[in-house]
């Protein structure tokens, strides 16, 4: 059921997307949809009319197999592919992952003097310029 909506919806999005770049917009987009683009078939206004309300049953209808894809995949979702962030399929054991190594410490390279030992910073010689 939920392959045959997905086709489904596929076909429609495909087709509201034809619909809507052959529309004549202020900028003229395509400009497949008015003067001669139809050919003597209809007028412009009735190229017009088609169009919108072709795009308005396609709209309507993606956004009820959107709905419904969604209903049903909220209801389905432990059993079905899409579900693959959920926890591990039952039956299947769940492997831990591999303990990251400890790494060995680094030898210092600075001497290791206590803080009395160190020589005190020296004061800037008087009419020096820093």
């Amino acid at each position: 059921m939920i392959k045959v909506l997905l086709v489904l919806h596929v076909f429609v999005t495909i087709a509201l997307i034809g619909v809507v770049l052959i529309q004549r917009s202020e900028g003229g987009g395509l400009g497949l949809g008015g003067g001669q683009g139809m050919g003597s078939f209809m007028t412009g206004r009735g190229t017009a009319n088609l169009l919108t309300r072709t795009t308005a049953v396609l709209g309507t209808l993606f956004f009820v197999l959107s709905l419904s894809l969604a209903m049903l995949y909220k209801g389905s979702a432990a059993n079905n592919a899409a579900a693959i962030l959920n926890a591990p399929a039952q039956g299947t054991p769940a492997v831990p992952a591999p303990a990251a190594p400890t790494p060995a410490p680094l030898p210092s390279t600075l001497p290791q003097t206590p803080a009395d030992a160190l020589p005190a910073p020296s004061a800037p010689a008087p009419g020096s310029a820093q």
